[in-house]
């Protein structure tokens, strides 16, 4: 993963977009990690790996009787509108 400073993203914007089309980019702020840049491709996948994940606990739960297919559908909305 490539790693930049704050004061790079700020300066290189475009470039600094333009690698992380290829990987995600680390930028540090004084010195510390702060955030991650990443392209919509990737974030869409992981975002459907947890989608996935929290499906297939949901699943789980339903069948050790914890909670309907209703009941999570509905929890699952309330959290996205959260």
């Amino acid at each position: 993963m490539k790693t930049v400073t704050a004061t790079e993203v700020k300066n290189t914007f475009g470039t600094v977009m333009d690698s992380a089309l290829v990987e995600p980019v680390m930028v540090k702020k004084s010195g510390r990690s702060s955030v991650v840049i990443l392209s919509v491709a990737e974030y869409e996948r992981l975002t459907t790996i947890e989608d996935s994940y929290w499906a297939n606990r949901a699943l789980k739960a339903e069948a050790s009787g914890y909670a309907s297919a209703k009941n999570v559908q509905q929890l699952m909305k309330d959290a996205e509108g959260a």
